[in-house]
């Protein structure tokens, strides 16, 4: 049998489970998961190996409305895998009634390759919600494969596997077979630390951070991590630190225990604050960031 690989390119909006659908067909928690929408800022790829096919996953940000430059550059991700998918996941759930960018779903509907459209969360709607939005999306979507399925738990997964296998294309693999991401352990480092602020702080301050990893060094029984978090005003930093460093130190223990579980080592991990003002809205400190 021939070899096939493929880019299956996951979009949507923001907070409808881009992130726990990755995860759970990739088998690995790669992408972030909260509860808070535009949690998801990069393209991250996923990569699923076996000895007949090669599946390239790609988790992209939540589909938005540019309020800052950041928001910009999400959206180009957004854009990019669109345009280089061989199968486009396109994801809703039961209680979106209309993608909030319109454009985005225009884009969608001319699309030439195979695209599977995936009604998630049925399992928090009844049998009639669920069957009115696949009928809904069905109309949108007249050229869609249409699932309805449970991502967190796993429901209905089986036959969009089945449906992309049948859809990539015959190819050589694009990475090593014992690759499963194009992102350095330092990226998953901090975007495991920068969850850990979409849990524990609220409002504007989760959005504002951005995490740098400025020591990452592997030694024989121990990890050593210097992390940098990022802010743009002062009064975001001292919520963070919190009061005593309580919050920092909250968010440093709890992002050191999952990365000792994904990298599998122990570590001892330095976190530190800085403002950099009004970061997100500028290009030039948005590319020395990695955007």
């Amino acid at each position: 049998m021939a070899h096939k690989s493929g880019f299956v390119n996951i979009v949507g909006s923001p907070n409808v489970g881009k992130s726990t659908l990755m995860n759970r067909l990739v088998g690995e928690k790669l992408s972030i998961v909260t509860s808070k929408a535009q949690t998801t800022r990069h393209r991250i790829l996923g990569i699923v190996n076996n000895d007949d096919y090669q599946i390239v996953f790609s988790d992209t940000p939540g589909v938005v409305n540019a309020a800052y430059k950041l928001h910009e550059n999400m959206m180009d991700y957004v854009n990019m895998s669109i345009r280089d998918a061989d199968v486009l996941l396109f994801i809703t759930d039961t209680r979106e009634t209309e993608m909030n960018h319109k454009e985005t779903l225009e884009r969608i509907q001319k699309l030439e390759v195979p695209v599977i459209c995936l009604v998630n969360k049925m399992d928090l709607s009844d049998q009639k919600q669920v069957a009115e939005k696949l009928s809904y999306w069905q109309k949108r979507l007249p050229n869609a494969t249409i699932f309805p399925i449970s991502a967190l738990h796993g429901f209905g997964v089986d036959g969009v596997w089945e449906t992309i296998l049948n859809n990539i294309p015959e190819s050589p693999p694009y990475f090593a077979k014992d690759a499963i991401s194009d992102r350095p352990m330092r990226f998953f480092v901090s975007e495991i630390i920068r969850e850990k602020i979409f849990v524990h702080c609220q409002k504007e301050v989760p959005y504002a951070c951005q995490v740098e990893i400025e020591e990452y060094k592997e030694e024989e029984d121990i990890t050593r991590i210097r992390a940098l978090i990022i802010v743009e005003r002062n009064s975001q930093k001292g919520i963070l630190i919190g009061k005593g460093g309580d919050m920092l130190k909250r968010i440093g223990y709890e992002s050191r225990k999952e990365i000792e579980k994904f990298i599998e080592s122990k570590v001892f991990m330095e976190t530190f604050v800085k403002v950099d003002k009004d970061w997100r809205g500028s290009e030039q400190k948005l590319k020395k960031y990695g955007y």
